[in-house]
């Protein structure tokens, strides 16, 4: 079934949903005070094995809308009070503080989200909670580049660097949110400066995701590049020899730039309950395992144990702002980055 094309129709009633796939325990009846329904940026094969474990230790059947965030978004805030949707679940900060910033959701008081997800992961209201982290770090080629070169995102700013640096397209989320929190903690005027070096420096016009990156730095099209770990940690698990590695930067001040996929009630949910159940439940010790194993990212919960690919890259200190400050600074940053021609 093609999702994204029956997105478009307005749903009248929960039990409308002729793209949702309904996960249910075998003669388990079909009662809706029994059914979640997640509107999910996160594709299929990510969350339909966890929603299949729920359903099997809680009984409480699951029915999915899988699309982009932003068609999402926009049709949560179009069916308002008629929406089927109990739980949004999405990709990046910024779409969450979006989603948050725009009424859709509704604060959780959960003792056990709170818990389990450090504060930095979580909206400062209650609103939305991370349930896996992703570390947006530098990437290299071991053959070409001395780690001892590298030490910050903004010295990949300096001359040295010129036609050895790939990025992915500025329209993209994930490099908004970077350059969100470097306007947090350096300001708009340094971070523009830092941005005008990288654009100086780029190798290639930026590519469309960041999987075309870490080939290209493979292939010699360029030496350094910027991307989620788990774009890495993708291709090694099919190719342990591919030529790449990433590097923790801002070791001795910020920490590594690092963003969450997360969840959160939406605001006119008919089973807010049950869909609390669901996020504390993917906050779990067992869910935040395979949660972050399946897509090659870090728990949420520090506490869990890593994936060997992942954690075969050693530890590092990770930036702890609230990762909040990427959505509420995220127009400024697109604005920023097109301004010095990072298109």
């Amino acid at each position: 079934m093609k999702l994204k094309r029956l997105l478009t129709g307005l749903l009248a009633a929960p039990l409308a949903l002729p793209l949702a796939a309904t996960l249910a325990v075998p003669g388990t009846a079909q009662a809706s005070d029994d059914t979640v329904t997640v509107y999910s940026a996160r594709q299929e094969h990510l969350i339909k094995p966890l929603f299949d474990r729920f359903t099997e230790e809680t009984g409480i059947n699951v029915r999915y809308v899988t699309d982009s965030a932003g068609p999402l978004l926009a049709r949560l805030q179009q069916e308002g009070r008629r929406t089927p949707a109990d739980v949004l679940m999405t990709v990046d900060a910024g779409n969450l503080w979006q989603a948050a910033d725009r009424g859709v959701l509704q604060s959780i008081d959960s003792e056990p989200l709170r818990e389990s997800i450090p504060e930095h992961l979580r909206d400062p209201d209650d609103q939305w909670f991370g349930l896996s982290v992703r570390a947006r770090t530098i990437m290299y080629a071991p053959d070409r580049v001395d780690p001892e070169e590298l030490s910050t995102y903004e010295d990949l700013a300096d001359p040295k660097w010129e036609g050895r640096l790939c990025v992915r397209t500025s329209q993209h989320v994930y490099n908004q949110s970077l350059v969100a929190t470097m306007i947090s903690h350096r300001g708009e005027e340094r971070t523009r400066e830092v941005l005008e070096g990288w654009v100086n420096n780029f190798a290639d016009r930026p590519f469309s995701n960041d999987t075309s990156t870490l080939r290209a730095i493979a292939a010699g099209q360029c030496d350094v590049s910027i991307t989620n770990t788990y774009y890495l940690g993708r291709v090694l698990k099919d190719d342990p020899d591919f030529p790449v590695a990433p590097f923790w930067p801002n070791q001795d001040d910020v920490g590594v730039h690092v963003n969450v996929s997360g969840a959160g009630v939406t605001r006119h949910a008919s089973n807010p309950e049950q869909a609390q159940k669901l996020i504390e439940w993917l906050a779990s010790d067992a869910a935040q395992e395979d949660f972050a194993a399946l897509n090659m990212e870090y728990p949420a919960n520090p506490d869990i144990a890593l994936d060997p690919i992942v954690a075969e890259w050693g530890d590092f200190e990770a930036d702890n702002i609230n990762v909040s400050e990427a959505g509420r600074l995220q127009r400024q940053a697109a604005m920023l980055m097109d301004r010095v021609g990072w298109r």
